[in-house]
């Protein structure tokens, strides 16, 4: 585990960036990155964490580690605190106004954070509809 975090901060380093901190949460199954590059990666971390996801599964791989999760300075785990937000606040208005809400358009794990946040809840389902990236979550009221 130790030479695929070695690995995987040379990687980062060799992109540029400096400062880094590798931590690999083998329970949760993520991997934890850290950068000091100031405000204007904040603009560029939904396309760097997507990228970098996919190249540290690489990684991953070859050295014979299960799949995880990347996050770079925290963006998912914020990410992921605004989806199950919305996801309440939508079940709430469905419930309230016996209507249905369409949420944004969301990746795949996006989905499955609603469908599992909502799954709990007596009052409203949770659909996925759309195809490919116009795929969405509707909240639906339980009449």
């Amino acid at each position: 585990m130790e030479h695929f975090q070695i690995q995987l901060t040379k990687l980062i380093e060799l992109t540029g960036f400096h400062e880094v901190a590798v931590h690999y949460d083998i329970e949760g199954r993520r991997v934890e990155i850290f950068v000091n590059e100031g405000d204007w990666l904040k603009r560029w971390l939904p396309n760097i964490v997507s990228e970098f996801d996919h190249i540290a599964k690489l990684v991953a791989k070859k050295n014979g580690i299960d799949a995880f999760l990347v996050d770079i300075n925290n963006y998912r785990k914020e990410r992921e605190s605004i989806i199950v937000e919305l996801a309440k606040a939508a079940a709430k208005k469905a419930a309230i106004a016996k209507q249905e809400v369409r949420l944004p358009v969301m990746n795949a794990y996006e989905r499955r954070l609603v469908h599992v946040e909502l799954a709990v809840r007596p009052d409203v389902k949770t659909e996925s509809e759309g195809v490919g990236k116009e795929r969405c979550v509707v909240v639906k009221p339980l009449v």
